[in-house]
Order: C-alpha cells, then sequence, then structure tokens
C-alpha cells in the first residue's frame, strides 16, 4: 500500500490525495498520518517545529522541463512524459504533430524560453501565462497585473516589482517538484525545486511554490487552541474505529474510489455532510443504483452478470459493524476537514499575491487553491486544499475558467 510519503518520494508527482480522504485510502497508518500532519502544521504555524509550506498554485497546463537522460538534449512535456513510452517534446514541429491551440502555444513557449534558464535534470510546475494572457485590471478599486491560468485569478499589485517582471516576460512558471533517475521510468520525486540555481532571465517569470519558512510565523493562542481542540477529538474517535474495518477499505481502493466520488457530488453542490448516517445509506443506495445502471446498459448476459458480481462484492462491505464504523469515519473526516480549515485561513493571511474568482458579474475574493506542508525532518508532504471553496469553484459552472475563451 502507497502512504502518502511513498506518493511523493517514489512514485510521480502527478496526483496527490487530500488529506481527509488517507482515511478512506490509507488504513490504519494513513489515518494517523493524516492526523500527524495536522498537528505538525499548527506546531509550523506556532514556529516550534521545523518546517516548509508550498502554495498549490492554480496553474495549466502541468509542464515538465529539463534534460532529457537518454541523451542530455532540452525537453518540455505534459503528464505523459511517464508513460510506458515517454512523450516528450523536443522541437515545436514535434508539440504541433502531438497538441494544437492555445496547449500548442504554451508548450513552443517553453520550449523556447526555458532553456534560457539552465535547467539540470528534470522539473516539474504549472504554466501561469503567456505574454498575451497577461491584463491590466483595477478591481475594487486596487489596480492590479492579472493573469487567469485555470479556476482563479491571480493579481499582483501594478506598482510592486512583481509586476514590472511579469509584464516584462514572456512565460510564466511556477515550479514544484524536483525528479532524478537514470530513465523516465526509474525517476523519483522529491518535493521543491531550487530555483536559485537558474540562470536569469527576463522572458521567464520562475518562482518556487514555498510560501516561506513557518519557524518565525505565529498563529493566534486562540486559533492554536481551537485546532488542538479538533485535532485531540480526531484522536479519540480514531480510537473507536475499528482496525479491521480501515484495512478492509485500504485493501479495496474501488470502494474507496466510489466512497471519494459519492462525498464529491456533495462537494460540486457546495453542500456540506451533516448527518453522517444519512450520509452512509445514502452511499450504498448511490453504489446500488450506479451499478445496476451499468448493468442495465450491458447487452450480453455475460456482461450483466460480471456487473452484478462486482456490485455484490462491494455491497459485502457494508455489514452492520462496518457501517458503524464507516459513519465513525465520516465523523473523523469532518473534524479532519474543520483542522484543516483553521489551518487554511491561517496560511491565506501570509500571501502576498490576492486571488479571485471571476464571475459574469465581476470578481469575488477566494483563497488559494491550497498548501502543500513539507516536513523539513521527515520529508513528508501532504495536500491541504479548501475543497468547500476551491473544488465547488472549479466545478461550478458560474465560474469563468481561464480556459474558457476562444482557441483554448
Amino acid at each position: 500500500m502507497i502512504t502518502f510519503k511513498d506518493t511523493l518520494t517514489e512514485q510521480k508527482n502527478t496526483h496527490m490525495t487530500h488529506i481527509e480522504d488517507k482515511v478512506l485510502y490509507g488504513g490504519v497508518k494513513g489515518t494517523r498520518e493524516a492526523i500527524l500532519a495536522l498537528r505538525e502544521l499548527r506546531d509550523m504555524l506556532k514556529g516550534s517545529h521545523s518546517g516548509s509550506v508550498s502554495v498549490k498554485w492554480d496553474g495549466a497546463p502541468a509542464i515538465f522541463a529539463g534534460e532529457d537522460p537518454s541523451d542530455g538534449k532540452f525537453f518540455v512535456a505534459k503528464k505523459g512524459i511517464f508513460n510506458k513510452n515517454p512523450k516528450i517534446y523536443k522541437t515545436a514541429a514535434e508539440v504541433d504533430e502531438d497538441t494544437s491551440g492555445d496547449l500548442a502555444d504554451k508548450l513552443k513557449d517553453a520550449l523556447e524560453y526555458l532553456p534560457e534558464l539552465g535547467i539540470k535534470g528534470v522539473i516539474q510546475g504549472d504554466f501561469l501565462y503567456s505574454s498575451g494572457d497577461i491584463n491590466k485590471e483595477t478591481i475594487d478599486g486596487d489596480k492590479y497585473i492579472t493573469f487567469h491560468p485555470n479556476t482563479i485569478v491571480y493579481a499582483v499589485p501594478s506598482n510592486g516589482a512583481a509586476a514590472r517582471d511579469i509584464q516584462k516576460s514572456r512565460i510564466g512558471i511556477v515550479w514544484h517538484t524536483t525528479y532524478k533517475g537514470k530513465t523516465f521510468e526509474d525517476m523519483k520525486a522529491s518535493y521543491g525545486v531550487d530555483t536559485n540555481k537558474f540562470k536569469k532571465s527576463k522572458n521567464v517569470w520562475s518562482q518556487d511554490a514555498m510560501l516561506r519558512d513557518m519557524t518565525n510565523v505565529t498563529m493566534s493562542a486562540k486559533d492554536t487552541k481551537d485546532v488542538t481542540k479538533l485535532l485531540s477529538d480526531c484522536g479519540k474517535l480514531f480510537t473507536t474505529i475499528s482496525g479491521t474495518t480501515l484495512r478492509q477499505l485500504e485493501a479495496n481502493q474501488l470502494l474507496a474510489q466510489h466512497i471519494e466520488q459519492y462525498n464529491n457530488t456533495f462537494v460540486r453542490k457546495g453542500q456540506v455532510i451533516k448527518d453522517t448516517t444519512k450520509h452512509t445509506a445514502g452511499l450504498i443506495r448511490w453504489i446500488d443504483n450506479r451499478y445496476k445502471a451499468e448493468k442495465a446498459k450491458m447487452k450480453t448476459d455475460r456482461g450483466k452478470a460480471s456487473r452484478q458480481k462486482k456490485l455484490d462484492d462491494l455491497l459485502a462491505f457494508f455489514s452492520p459493524s462496518n457501517r458503524i464504523n464507516l459513519i465513525r469515519m465520516f465523523e473523523l473526516q469532518k473534524l479532519i476537514v474543520l483542522a484543516k480549515l483553521k489551518l487554511i485561513n491561517s496560511l491565506n493571511k501570509l500571501s502576498n499575491t490576492k486571488t479571485f474568482v471571476k464571475t459574469k458579474n465581476g470578481y469575488t475574493t477566494t483563497g488559494e487553491e491550497g498548501y502543500v506542508a513539507i516536513d523539513k525532518l521527515g520529508g513528508d508532504a501532504v495536500k491541504i486544499v479548501d475543497r468547500m471553496e476551491f473544488s465547488y469553484n472549479n466545478f461550478s459552472p458560474d465560474i469563468l475558467k481561464g480556459w474558457d475563451k476562444p482557441g483554448r
């Protein structure tokens, strides 16, 4: 079973689990790690634990760049870099053969300007803008330089040095992961990119994702007390959940995925899960209806039997004992989320860049996409996102996206 540390140090960093979902996917160990990660982040914000926090920038597309280990030539790539046959681009012609539109333009811009940084090895980041994506706007009476790569609109005060550098640049990218290995297939990820080693280039506004070292930051006494109480409640509730149930769910990743998918139906609607007993009953109905609908679409008896077998296997988990423990797991997830939101609120106060979402009626203030807390001592990292804000904005048709324009 892959732990969250393994995800960062052994696997490619193309997806990280939300901290509350470690209860679903990580079994006893993963649940314990989730609570511990929040305790360590609380201690970082108190200034009593060594660690760093990385901002999750809402860029698009994800981009990889560096030296091809097979020949040392510079390349750029999308997430297909880690396929069995790696998809990488070393010329504009190769980009045009495989992509089109705005994506092709951005990859070709990256291919043209990123070599100026002198990148060694392989790194991953998020594309923030090309020069044509930069705008001058006044929001709530203040003047900004803005760019809108995905869901969040980033706004930099127009009278600052960062705004001047952005306007001179041709592309902007924030970097977050370094890869090492003799082949793409063998590469292992570590969180963080040392951008101090890059050569200077006026054409590339290049940042690392680190917010700042947290050792000198102090969270208020009240917020610290509130988070400590929530984490204490998490620990007490954790002891009431059967380890057998957690291990069964850890071993049944398909069921864990379905639970996350069901929970996300509430996130998309902006709804908080209140009654966890009703939520558990609703989950069972949702799984039952989903597989019966799939079964009805099957044209052969064999196909129908296969769908029914999967449904029977999934429903076999929901014994009376497991139902009780699942209710407690949902309650634990709610406590983890409450503690997480308190910590996110403190982190959002530290950002120097304004963040908004855009609707048909104008701009609304929002928080960062999220954060990744990195333990300097243990090297672990975990994703902390306000799903009820960012994920709702991400799913909502009322929120205009950066790619909602002709040619993208």
